[in-house]
């Protein structure tokens, strides 16, 4: 979006304050009101708490009860987004459903965004009812907001303090604040658009550096997973690679419930999968009722992108980012963004998968220089050295030395039989054995190095990686990645300490891995989101275990350490 002309922002300001010229005494005395409500207006640029502040001032500035914007979708069809002032939580939750703006006055508004007043908005024709546990709303007061000349959506206020009609000046107060308020929107999604592309740029870099890390190809995928979910605010973030049997297999998921997922192949038959092996993107508005969506999974979820994992002309797989039901569809700019990173997820794959393969070449050369050596040299050398015995044994005249050379020509042919063996198993492929956790964990802890600029410090107590089991430490790791990412993007922390101690025990007595993650950033804020650390939470319970969270390292306890055990 092109950045808002200051020069035109303020003639729309003054073309808009014009109109209070020649008005009485009443509105004038009003406008230190109107310039404060408009300076409010402009502060912050975080969108949805724009929002927020609009309609609270909005309701001030008219003597209000009910405010409200409804946020016009990308069609001009509906409402992608509704917030509310005077509407409290018990009441929100009892109307259910927000508007979708498909019919009635709301719907009229969108179709014909003009300033609307109304004494009596039930007796508008356009009127359709109010949903149960809506409260009662007579006067009306509707304008709407244009963000650089479009329309963003509609201002709507509702019940005048005083009992009384919305009147003239209340709809020139608040025609300017809808102006100021245009201004502010296109200032806060320009910020939010920015904000967005740089954690879609920061999750690339953190799947591009896990999947050249040369680690473990399954954990590399579900990083490409997780940071899918979590840069999509999906339910579920699903990678899926072609299966011997054709069609895709899902090989990776983060989600609540992973482990009903993965390993499911949908086949050829269906529409999406072959459109996605032909290299298509498909974006799906609700996948419970698509009829492309064949699969049983599809019923849990709405709105879905499904992107080929394609680089140099070779689709590698798909990845998978559905919504739950009922959730809103993703933008365009998300769908942009999202097909951004998955082709840079699928770069990165083909870059590992060079790499493996140079690695391997590597392995081999190596593994033919050895038995050459073995062959030529070795082994050659141990035969000229038995027939050297040999010799000597039928000059000797001595049974005892008879008897010893003897037992040493035999045990050299042992030897040499042995090497021969040796020499063709290291003809054979290498067998890829699995990287334990403590290596997984120093993985992550090299990830977040890069976007965190030092090296958080770890230790280890135990033998971490025979006895914790599979199930318990990925899901380590996928709690160990959340706290790290924690830290990056909120703690603003200098020193970071890893801990994996596996000689813990739960309350119950039962043996126990615990992970703790202490930093010396700012804390926990009383009113931040919390979703990561509900997330730990959930991973934990599904365990058996536990997570929380406590002061950090920093001086008088400074920063946050948070803790995450399950059962081993």
């Amino acid at each position: 979006m092109p950045e808002q002309d200051p020069k035109d922002s303020l003639e729309a300001a003054t073309q808009a304050t014009r109109s209070l010229q020649g008005l009485s005494t009443e509105l004038t005395a009003r406008v230190p009101q109107l310039l404060e409500a408009m300076r409010s207006v402009g502060t912050g640029l975080e969108l949805h708490s724009t929002l927020d502040r609009i309609c609270e001032t909005a309701a001030e500035l008219a003597h209000s009860r009910y405010a409200a914007i409804g946020v016009v979708d990308e069609e001009g069809a509906g409402l992608s987004d509704f917030v509310t002032y005077g509407v409290s939580d018990e009441v929100a939750h009892e109307i259910g459903h927000r508007p979708d703006g498909h019919r009635g006055l709301l719907g009229a508004l969108i179709h014909d965004p003009v300033p609307v007043r109304l004494a009596d908005l039930t007796a508008d024709p356009r009127f359709a009812g109010f949903p149960p546990g809506h409260p009662p709303m007579r006067t009306f007061l509707g304008v709407p907001i244009r963000v650089q000349g479009e329309i963003f959506g509609n201002l709507y206020l509702a019940e005048k303090d005083d009992g009384g009609e919305f009147n003239d000046y209340d709809l020139h107060m608040v025609r300017v604040l809808a102006t100021e308020a245009g201004i502010a929107i296109g200032n806060a999604r320009l910020y939010e658009a920015a904000r967005q592309r740089e954690r879609w740029i920061d999750g690339s870099v953190a799947v591009t550096t896990a999947l050249l890390s040369g680690g473990d190809a399954d954990d590399a995928l579900s990083v490409v997973a997780e940071q899918a979910r979590h840069l999509a605010a999906s339910a579920a973030g699903i990678v899926l690679l072609p299966a011997e049997e054709g069609g895709l297999e899902i090989v990776a998921v983060s989600a609540d419930n992973p482990s009903a997922q993965l390993g499911v192949i949908i086949g050829q038959e269906s529409p999406v999968v072959t459109k996605l092996l032909d290299g298509e993107a498909v974006f799906v508005d609700d996948s419970a009722t698509d009829p492309r969506m064949v699969t049983m999974l599809a019923h849990q979820f709405g709105p879905s992108m499904l992107l080929p994992l394609h680089s140099g002309g070779r689709v590698l797989g798909a990845l998978a980012t559905p919504r739950a039901r009922g959730e809103r569809p993703f933008t365009e700019t998300e769908r942009t963004l999202a097909t951004q990173f998955a082709s840079q997820a699928a770069l990165a794959l083909m870059m590992a998968e060079a790499q493996r393969d140079r690695e391997r070449l590597a392995v081999y050369e190596d593994r033919d220089r050895i038995a050459r050596d073995l062959h030529d040299l070795v082994i050659q050398r141990l035969f000229a050295t038995g027939m050297m015995l040999e010799s000597a044994q039928r000059r000797s005249v001595v049974p005892e030395v008879q008897t010893g050379v003897g037992r040493a020509v035999d045990e050299l042919d042992v030897t040499i039989q042995e090497i021969r063996t040796a020499i063709f198993a290291l003809q054979q492929e290498p067998a890829e054995a699995p990287s334990g956790l403590r290596t997984r964990v120093l993985r992550e802890i090299n990830m977040a190095a890069v976007p965190l600029g030092f090296k958080p410090s770890h230790r280890f107590l135990g033998p971490v990686d025979s006895l914790v089991g599979e199930l318990t430490g990925k899901n380590l790791i996928a709690a160990l990645r959340e706290a790290l990412s924690n830290a990056f993007r909120h703690a603003e922390a200098s020193l970071i300490d890893v801990v994996v101690d596996a000689t813990a025990t739960l309350p119950d007595g039962r043996d126990a891995v615990r992970l703790s993650v202490a930093d010396d950033g700012v804390g926990i804020s009383q009113g931040g989101r919390r979703s990561g650390l509900r997330n730990l939470a959930r991973r934990a319970e599904s365990l058996g275990g536990a997570s929380w969270f406590g002061p950090g390292i920093g001086e008088d306890g400074g920063g946050t350490t948070v803790v995450w055990e399950a059962p081993i």
